[in-house]
């Protein structure tokens, strides 16, 4: 398994909003003792007060009891010392503060708190090129607040398509593309999202082994865990609204939705910007345990010796074994998705059982495949290549065991940066 770094760094981390990753998040860093301190921005009064958000903090529906996360079954209240006035508490001795005042991020006092490094969680900033002082905020309103760095845990989405990505925005996967943030230059880092995390994972290990150019074509589907936009209950959809489904109950149905997993997966693997690759989304009603079925289309060698299940298990057994020890899983068990809820705290997790291939021989018309092409000669009526297409089939724990813990990776070297 990785090893996790439990030296406590000399700053206090700032988490914006306290919803699903939020408070995972804050689980993550209480456990490996990251940061002296944590300041959690919540910006609205929640419930009766500071007693309410302790116990939001300390009990969750799908992993259970802080306490028993952190000490086992035996332990009692991790949760100690609230003031309400000053809206202070330690969270298994650590000190948290909670800031209730402010949603806008400009507004935000991380410069009173002494807050340099922010995780946004809130999934509402996510747009980089957003100017600060924007009426509804803006994820640079973290830096205008006083941070000097802000940490995404999405995806940066950008609405107006005649823009780029900034220059000081870079996104990012541990493991995958990590060293392409630079310290001098990035202010704003988004850790993608949590599908992408695990099919990068998936992906990288076929595209070392047999380059960009022997993938003829790449689709995916994630069927993935329900998260906190859907809803409880049919309800009537909000004017304009395209997508009637996003409005029905996420209790009881099966529901197709979209994934940006393909764009996000281009920016940390730059090689699938030459693969035709289709990404695609089903909600199912579950809490959190997600999978990805990754289809590929392999050019092979020979229809002798053809890629089978064993070669493609063998790629995902030597990088779990090598460079992607702790981060990927291979293994030959059968699993459901509740087993892999909360741990292992690993990107992606290969089951080998369910790996399969098959190879055939497509034929291509050299007319089609030789458009274009001045003064040649073709010399056969068909293009004959081996196909080999390969199914893997990849687990994640879309809230805490897989994402959370990534970015958690992420959210320590960056910190460690600013040291």
């Amino acid at each position: 398994m990785l090893t996790v770094d439990t030296t406590p760094r000399p700053l206090k981390l700032g988490i914006n909003g306290l919803g699903r990753i939020g408070k995972l998040t804050l689980w993550h860093h209480i456990a490996r003792r990251s940061f002296s301190e944590i300041v959690v921005n919540t910006g609205r009064e929640i419930g009766r007060g500071l007693e309410d958000i302790a116990s939001i903090i300390e009990r969750d529906s799908t992993y259970g009891r802080l306490g028993t996360y952190l000490r086992g079954h035996l332990t009692g209240r991790v949760v100690e010392n609230l003031n309400e006035q000053a809206g202070t508490m330690t969270v298994d001795g650590i000190p948290v503060k909670i800031l209730r005042k402010n949603r806008n991020p400009r507004e935000i006092e991380w410069a009173m708190e002494g807050v340099h490094l922010v995780v946004d969680t809130t999934g509402v900033f996510t747009d980089p090129t957003t100017p600060a002082d924007a009426q509804k905020g803006a994820l640079r309103g973290h830096l205008e607040a006083g941070a000097s760095k802000v940490i995404l845990s999405a995806p940066f989405k950008i609405k107006d398509k005649a823009l780029s990505m900034p220059e000081d925005a870079v996104t990012t996967v541990m493991g995958i593309n990590e060293d392409d943030y630079d310290p001098g230059r990035h202010s704003l880092i988004s850790a993608a999202s949590c599908t992408t995390t695990c099919l990068s994972y998936m992906v990288k290990p076929i595209l070392d082994h047999f380059g960009a150019k022997r993938i003829l074509a790449a689709s995916m589907v994630t069927v993935h865990a329900a998260t906190g936009s859907q809803v409880v209950l049919d309800r009537l959809p909000k004017a304009g609204a395209t997508d009637l489904r996003k409005n029905r109950s996420v209790f009881n149905n099966i529901i197709l939705t979209s994934t940006g997993a393909a764009k996000a997966l281009a920016l940390v693997i730059p090689e699938m910007k030459k693969i035709g690759f289709i990404a695609e989304s089903v909600r199912i009603p579950t809490t959190t345990g997600s999978l990805i079925v990754l289809v590929l289309s392999i050019h092979d060698e020979s229809l002798e010796t053809p890629i089978n299940r064993t070669v493609i298990n063998d790629i995902y057994r030597a990088a779990a074994d090598g460079p992607m020890k702790g981060r990927l899983l291979y293994t030959e068990e059968q699993h459901v998705s509740g087993d892999i809820i909360g741990l292992p705290a690993a990107a992606a997790i290969i089951e080998g059982t369910e790996t399969h291939t098959r190879t055939a021989v497509i034929e291509v018309d050299p007319t089609l495949a030789c458009k274009g092409l001045q003064g040649g000669e073709i010399v056969c009526s068909t293009i004959q290549i081996p196909v080999t297409q390969v199914v893997i089939y990849g687990w994640y724990d879309n809230e805490f065991g897989s994402y959370t813990n990534m970015l958690g990776e992420r959210i320590v070297t960056v910190a460690d940066s600013m040291l």
